[in-house]
């Protein structure tokens, strides 16, 4: 009988102490488990529109709108017809202008262009014909007068010149100009070339304009002079009807 109290009495001991019991177990469960972490999820709404304008820094001036306008490029002044000018290049640096475009050295130069044939008339070469080009927008160190179909050995001039004398031509021939640097020569072009024709010459022309006016001239005084001379005799033939028929010595039929 003993042991069975006491056996009941382990039993109570057990029952009441098993409250205690659970809440011990789920401190240390909870002590020793790892904590859980949640996740935090951030909205972003459009709210650029309701945020306030930045204000410029204090003591910056505010950005200027007022468009600006830039100057239209200036050419220089450089006539590739005419000799004994400054390079091109020494006006752009001395003034800022702007050179037209001129290809490369090692490359060979852009074909000249003839301006003119035409014989001179007066000086040491009168009676020759002088040849004038104007430069292209190349390198040259050199120009070289070709005479086609002919023997005639071609002529040589300095890069700063435009013109030339090339001796006596016959109407005809056909003269060319070439532009030379180290990498070659130019190629012929129908603008390089031109054929002589004495008729066609700025000279000739006027010449003929000058001699033209001046027969004009002299046939309008001629008409002129018969013209005036016609008048006069008709007014002395007026005149002298007018003295016979005053005159009471003469009648219709004859003398008195």
């Amino acid at each position: 009988m003993r042991s069975l109290h006491r056996n009941l009495g382990v039993l109570l001991l057990f029952l009441n102490a098993s409250p205690l019991l659970n809440d011990i177990l789920s401190a240390h469960a909870a002590s020793t488990s790892a904590p859980v972490t949640r996740r935090r999820i951030i909205f972003l709404t459009s709210g650029f529109d309701d945020e306030e304008p930045t204000s410029p820094s204090p003591g910056l001036p505010p950005p200027s709108s007022t468009p600006v306008q830039r100057e239209a490029p200036q050419f220089c002044h450089y006539d590739s017809c005419l000799e004994n000018q400054e390079p091109c290049l020494d006006i752009s640096e001395r003034t800022g202008c702007l050179c037209p475009g001129v290809s490369r050295a090692d490359v060979p130069p852009h074909a000249p262009r003839i301006n003119v044939l035409r014989p001179i008339s007066d000086g040491e070469d009168r009676g020759q014909v002088e040849v004038q080009w104007c430069a292209p927008s190349s390198v040259v160190s050199k120009y070289r007068v070709v005479f086609q179909d002919s023997d005639r050995k071609p002529l040589e001039f300095p890069a700063f010149l435009r013109k030339g004398s090339v001796g006596e031509l016959d109407v005809g021939d056909k003269v060319c100009v070439e532009a030379v640097n180290k990498a070659g020569h130019s190629v012929l072009t129908e603008f390089s070339c031109q054929r002589y024709d004495p008729s066609g010459s700025s000279d000739q022309r006027l010449l003929a304009g000058v001699i033209g006016g001046g027969v004009t001239l002299i046939l309008i005084l001629i008409i002129v002079a018969v013209s005036l001379n016609k008048c006069k005799s008709c007014q002395k033939a007026k005149t002298g009807s007018a003295d016979g028929l005053g005159n009471p010595s003469y009648s219709r039929e004859g003398t008195l």
